[in-house]
């Protein structure tokens, strides 16, 4: 898949094809494109506002927000992760073995919460041996 999406192209993708199926079961593909066979086609013919050689668009969190994306899809060795950038910071991974003809929801209540990153669920822990060394210390009456 990675091949075929990310290293296959310069640019982007105007349209996926069938060719993406290929190795699929006949059954699976008859059912998804209705027995139509097409290629993929690339963006070959974008036009840059300054005339310069289209680039390839590189997404990351900080820049997500300015480029007006609306989906996120995440190759993980397990799964695609589908990923609705307005509404959630991560998405369902759906496993490679998931037959294509499931349905599934955009809508993000459906999906997981986000997990936490590690730093900001991690407490700051004292050595047992540490805390045996500090005792508290017995409260001083309040002057006035």
């Amino acid at each position: 898949m990675v091949q075929h999406l990310v290293d296959g192209v310069a640019v982007g993708w105007d349209e996926l094809g069938t060719d993406l199926l290929a190795g699929a079961p006949p059954q699976v593909v008859t059912a998804l494109t209705g027995g139509e066979q097409w290629p993929s086609r690339t963006l070959d013919h974008l036009i840059t506002p300054d005339g310069s050689p289209p680039v390839r668009m590189t997404v990351t969190e900080r820049t997500a927000a300015d480029q007006d994306v609306q989906w996120g899809y995440v190759l993980r060795s397990e799964g695609i992760e589908v990923i609705s950038v307005p509404h959630a910071d991560a998405g369902p991974v759906i496993g490679w073995d998931t037959d294509p003809r499931t349905l599934f929801s955009d809508h993000p209540a459906g999906w997981p919460a986000p997990t936490p990153s590690p730093l900001a669920t991690s407490t700051r822990t004292v050595p047992r041996a540490a805390r045996a060394a500090v005792s508290p210390r017995p409260r001083t009456p309040t002057r006035r």
